[in-house]
């Protein structure tokens, strides 16, 4: 596979054919917020923390590091005044989910978004999918998963298979940014407990 030379903030970056900006990016030691991503899971492109501007040919675009492949003569900027303006925004309306999640607060001062700028949805989910997507994808077993559309979305245990797979596992755990996997495993716990006695 050949070389693919691109620009990130002002920084020629090597690549290989097949990579995404973000994990040129990291190779390189620049840093890209994700929320969403997770090095043993396809990409997602759910959280869109990771929006960076690229210019093709004069012509620029956002669009999210996690998905967009590297090209020969990218030009890519992880930061700029438009770029942490759609973060920050985007940190907002997280906030709005998830108030007290340490990783968005983290990110909130650093981009200097404001927790109380939406009206609270206090689900705590943020729909980054990590957990879903790891269940599925790394464990193969599908035991946790999506209910609902549009603002009533919500991850939910599926009892059945949980109660086998699920009780002495909890590898997914870590990777929730906010908590609420942790939540919604306790609940199912206890209602597929209370429904057995």
């Amino acid at each position: 596979m050949s070389e693919i030379l691109l620009q990130i903030d002002g920084q020629e970056v090597g690549a290989k054919e097949g990579m995404t900006i973000l994990e040129a990016a990291q190779i390189a030691g620049i840093s890209i917020p994700t929320l969403c991503h997770h090095e043993k899971l396809e990409p997602f492109g759910g959280c869109r923390l990771c929006t960076v501007e690229v210019e093709v040919r004069g012509w620029t675009n956002l669009v999210a590091a996690c998905i967009y492949p590297v090209a020969k003569n990218l030009v890519v900027r992880t930061r700029s005044e438009k770029v942490d303006r759609i973060r920050k925004m985007i940190l907002e309306l997280l906030l709005a989910h998830a108030p007290d999640a340490f990783e968005l607060q983290e990110l909130a001062k650093e981009y200097g978004a404001d927790k109380n700028r939406f009206e609270k949805e206090a689900s705590f989910c943020i729909h980054c999918g990590l957990c879903v997507r790891y269940c599925a994808e790394v464990k193969k077993k599908n035991a946790i998963g999506f209910v609902d559309r549009g603002i009533r979305k919500e991850i939910s245990f599926v009892p059945e298979i949980a109660s086998t797979e699920c009780w002495n596992c909890k590898e997914c755990f870590p990777l929730c940014p906010t908590e609420a996997l942790q939540a919604a495993f306790v609940l199912t716990r206890a209602l597929f407990v209370a429904s057995e006695t």
